[in-house]
């Protein structure tokens, strides 16, 4: 095993973050980290968005595992999204030998009705099969060596990871009641990270603390808090004055009459507040106790070369 995965633990790594984060480029980043060396990862989605799709630029993704990347030393990345339906066939077939009947019941409608009335149900069949992906093995050995979920946003976890609170409202007994006290057990070991993605933004750090807050109080093991799009500090003096500005105006060759310098001195001013921000949202997240990643800024947005910097950040981190 690599150094990076000793760096990285657990087996099943979930990515969460407020929308907006990119909690989706992340996950792939992290995937496509844990894969170099020569291991094998899986990544996850089960929001029905086909965001892997997108950022790798593939035609959407069956409900089939596919490889997606190879990276250097012979790794690779392999891709699942898993809709709901094809689990919940995919579950009758397992447990009660239903197969074409099962199939039927789509048909019908009777499969999706299932999944919308009962989103506990939903949320069992999404972390069954990414459980049952995390443990497989074949000839005594695991076919993956991680599996990194794009979960569902911070508002949204807790919900989704506490799969035995919400399976007790639908059934006391059976398969889907132990399918999820299986599910639960594994992601309350240490098999299991929970990262949380964040920006250096009010709102997306208080989600960020309130999620880790709330899978504390659930016994979910929480991972890192990964600043992402962050950006280097353009100033770091506590003030700027318009002497400074127009003296650093005239070295440049720059015009420094009166207005360019007041304009300058007013950008400088709320920069400087900003980055005021910044720093104390840095030191709230860092109080959390959660070892805290930052991920640079792109510029050029995330494209292939994009997703390798962010995952050589990861891994090295």
């Amino acid at each position: 095993m690599g150094e990076h995965v000793n760096k990285w633990p657990a087996r099943l790594h979930v990515v969460t973050g407020k929308g907006g984060t990119g909690k989706t480029s992340v996950a792939a980043a992290l995937a496509l980290g844990l894969a170099a060396g020569g291991h094998r990862t899986l990544l996850v989605e089960v929001e029905g968005r086909q965001g892997i799709a997108q950022l790798f630029e593939t035609e959407q993704l069956p409900y089939k595992e596919l490889r997606i990347a190879t990276v250097a030393g012979g790794g690779e990345v392999r891709a699942l999204a898993v809709d709901p339906e094809e689990a919940l066939l995919e579950y009758l077939d397992l447990f009660y030998h239903l197969g074409a009947a099962g199939r039927a019941l789509r048909k019908v409608g009777a499969i999706d009705f299932a999944t919308t009335i009962a989103p506990g149900l939903r949320d069992v069949l999404l972390t069954g099969k990414v459980k049952e992906a995390t443990t497989r093995s074949h000839n005594g050995k695991r076919v993956y060596d991680a599996v990194v979920l794009d979960a569902p946003p911070t508002g949204r976890i807790g919900r989704f990871l506490n799969v035995t609170a919400e399976t007790a409202k639908l059934t006391k007994m059976g398969p889907i009641k132990t399918q999820s006290e299986g599910v639960a057990s594994l992601l309350r070991s240490p098999i299991t990270s929970v990262h949380v993605v964040t920006l250096l933004e009010e709102m997306p750090v208080q989600e960020t603390l309130d999620a880790i807050a709330e899978l504390t109080a659930l016994r979910i093991p929480v991972g890192r808090i990964i600043v992402n799009a962050a950006k280097p500090a353009l100033l770091t003096a506590g003030k700027v004055t318009k002497a400074e500005l127009k003296r650093g105006l005239a070295e440049a060759g720059l015009p420094t009459d009166p207005a360019t310098v007041a304009g300058l001195a007013t950008e400088a001013k709320d920069y400087l507040t900003r980055q005021g921000i910044e720093e104390s949202l840095r030191t709230e997240l860092g109080e959390s106790g959660n070892q805290v990643i930052e991920l640079p800024f792109l510029p050029q947005g995330v494209d292939q070369a994009g997703l390798d910097e962010l995952a050589a950040a990861l891994v090295k981190a």
